[in-house]
């Protein structure tokens, strides 16, 4: 296997394009583990590391942009303002040698139901950049996995970017493991509030062949947002509320059973997730208006 170390973007390009079977390594703390492994032995890969372009984080018209080799380390302790869900999603990754190399271009790149950003980025509609040498393309991250560690990504591009919105309301996430560090999510869930739009973004991960959203639980909590005009009041969300928001998070999964759970735990273990998530962010969504009111006392 040749291994490959290109300087600027369009000697990554070539080579993506010039040999079939060509895997792109951002972080590579999935990607060499599995070449470790034996489970894939591609003819070449090619090192993004060395890329400037592709190290770099920027804010533009209420959106961060963030290069595919930007590290977890720097996203949650550079964007913990701007984007509160990822910078809490990245402090879960691993260890701290694992966060210093891990990527989201990485994580995006191979598309585990497992890893700890996916859930964040669909509950933000984020946008994933993909780069070819046929050009560039944007695509809704909730159009971009296809199954699993499959994605709509093709064999000569690169993920480039990921386009985030700037949080305008608390943002969570939760994860559930057989331990409380170093471990991969057994499930996860991510809630994301927009009030300008009367909006509850979701992100379930490690509970389906892929990440996905809760999208009837979406529907569900923001049209009783809207009835008990609790957007407005900022008054306290019903038990029953919570409670149904959980189950139609859980519904909306479709857990396997394997060594780190089984599938009627995970299902179980996402409607509990859900639930708390919903609820911490709309106590901090009440808090905030709270903490304002006193300062104006």
């Amino acid at each position: 296997m040749d291994f490959l170390l290109p300087d600027r973007l369009d000697e990554a390009l070539h080579a993506m394009a010039a040999r079939a079977g060509t895997v792109p390594v951002a972080g590579g703390t999935d990607v060499m583990v599995r070449l470790a492994r034996g489970l894939e032995r591609p003819p070449a890969a090619v090192d993004l590391t060395r890329i400037p372009g592709l190290a770099r984080w920027e804010r533009s018209a209420g959106r961060v942009r963030i290069g595919a080799t930007v590290p977890y380390t720097r996203i949650a302790g550079e964007l913990a303002g701007p984007l509160p869900g990822l910078a809490a999603a990245a402090r879960t990754v691993g260890s701290r040698q694992i966060r210093n190399r891990g990527t989201v271009g990485g994580a995006l790149g191979t598309a585990s139901a497992g890893g700890d950003v996916h859930p964040v980025l669909l509950a933000c509609d984020a946008e994933v950049e993909l780069v070819s040498a046929r050009g560039t393309r944007r695509v809704p991250v909730r159009e971009f996995y296809t199954g699993p560690g499959r994605t709509v990504r093709a064999p000569d591009e690169l993920v480039r970017a990921v386009l985030v919105p700037e949080a305008e309301g608390p943002q969570s996430y939760a994860k559930a493991g057989r331990r409380g560090a170093l471990v991969v999510a057994t499930c996860s869930f991510a809630v994301a509030l927009w009030p300008s739009r009367g909006r509850v973004g979701t992100g379930i991960g490690a509970a389906a062949d892929r990440p996905l959203p809760a999208c009837e639980a979406e529907r569900f909590v923001a049209g009783e947002l809207a009835e008990r005009r609790l957007w407005r009041s900022r008054g306290p969300l019903p038990d029953s509320v919570l409670a149904r928001f959980g189950e139609l998070a859980a519904a909306a999964a479709s857990p396997a059973d394997d060594v780190r759970g089984s599938s009627a735990y995970r299902r179980h273990a996402v409607a509990v997730l859900a639930r708390r998530a919903l609820g911490w962010v709309w106590d901090d969504y009440r808090a905030d208006r709270t903490a304002k009111e006193a300062a104006c006392a």
